[in-house]
C-alpha cells in the first residue's frame, strides 16, 4: 500500500497537546540494560507489579553475572509476581549472555556508535524482545529519537491520520520514525499517551474536549458516532445472547 503524506504538521500537534498537558520532561530511570530487563519484566503486566519485582531482582542478586548465574529456575521464582516469569526468566538470562558474548561485558553502550535503526535491528534479536522494548531503551537510557508506540500511540496515530491502522503497532514504529523529527520523539511519544489515556480513548473518545479535533480525519468521517452505533449493537447482541441462555436455562 503507497504511503500517503498525513495532513497534520506534527509540531503544530505537539504544540497543542503540550498547550493542553503541559511539555514532557525526559528523566533517566535506569541505565540501558537495567531499562531492557525492566522493559522484558513489563511485559504484559502493569507497572504496580512489574517495577516492585525488578526491585526485588536487583536486591536479591549482586549483578547481572549473579543473575546469570543463578539461572532462569531461581530467577523465574524471584519475578513470579511480574507474571510470566518462566518465560521472562529465560528471555533474560539469555539476552543477558548474548550481551557480554557480544561487546564483552554487561553493556550496552556500543549502541551509541550505531544508528537508531542499526540499534534497534541489534536489541531485537535478544529474546522477548520487540520494537517497542528496544525503542524504550534507545528512548529512555541513550535519548535518541526511538519512538516506542503502545496502544495508545498507535490509535492515536492511526485516527489523526498520521498511519493507516492496517499497519499494525509494531510496523508503526518505522512508519512513525518517517514522521516525527528525531528532537521531538520523546514528547511525541509521552503527549501522544496522555491524548491517548484522557481524551482519545479506546471504547469512546472525548471529542469535545479535545484540542486537535479540527485536525482529526477520523472525526471528521463520522468516526465517534459509527463507533457508538458500532458499540450499541455489541450490547444489544450480548443482551439477546444472554437472554436466549436464560431460556435454555429455564427449559433444561
Amino acid at each position: 500500500m503507497p504511503s500517503r503524506k498525513p495532513k497534520i504538521d506534527v509540531e503544530s500537534l505537539l504544540a497543542r497537546l503540550e498547550n493542553e498537558f503541559g511539555r514532557p520532561r525526559m528523566i533517566a530511570r535506569f541505565d540501558p540494560i537495567e531499562e531492557l530487563v525492566s522493559c522484558i519484566m513489563s511485559q504484559h503486566t502493569s507497572d504496580a507489579n512489574s517495577f516492585p519485582t525488578f526491585t526485588r531482582l536487583r536486591e536479591t542478586f549482586t549483578d547481572w553475572q549473579d543473575i546469570v548465574d543463578a539461572g532462569a529456575d531461581r530467577i523465574a521464582d524471584t519475578i513470579r509476581h511480574a507474571g510470566l516469569a518462566n518465560q521472562k526468566s529465560k528471555n533474560i538470562v539469555e539476552s543477558l549472555k548474548r550481551i557480554k558474548s557480544e561487546f564483552g561485558d554487561y553493556t550496552l553502550e556500543p549502541l551509541r556508535s550505531m544508528t537508531l535503526v542499526g540499534a534497534r535491528d541489534w536489541l531485537v534479536q535478544l529474546p522477548g524482545v520487540g520494537p517497542k522494548t528496544a525503542s524504550i531503551v534507545l528512548c529512555f537510557s541513550f535519548g535518541m529519537g526511538a519512538i516506542p508506540v503502545d496502544t495508545h500511540i498507535f490509535r492515536v496515530s492511526w485516527r489523526l491520520g498520521l498511519i493507516d491502522e492496517s499497519i499494525g503497532e509494531s510496523k508503526s514504529h518505522d512508519a512513525l520514525l518517517k514522521l516525527v523529527p528525531p528532537k521531538d520523539a520523546f514528547r511525541f511519544h509521552v503527549l501522544l499517551i496522555q491524548q491517548g489515556r484522557i481524551v482519545c480513548r479506546a471504547p469512546l473518545p472525548e471529542c469535545t474536549k479535545c484540542v486537535v479535533q479540527d485536525l482529526c480525519p477520523w472525526h471528521a468521517k463520522g468516526g465517534p458516532e459509527k463507533r457508538r452505533t458500532e458499540l450499541a449493537k455489541n450490547r444489544l447482541k450480548a443482551k439477546e445472547k444472554s437472554a436466549k441462555r436464560a431460556v435454555g436455562r429455564r427449559l433444561s
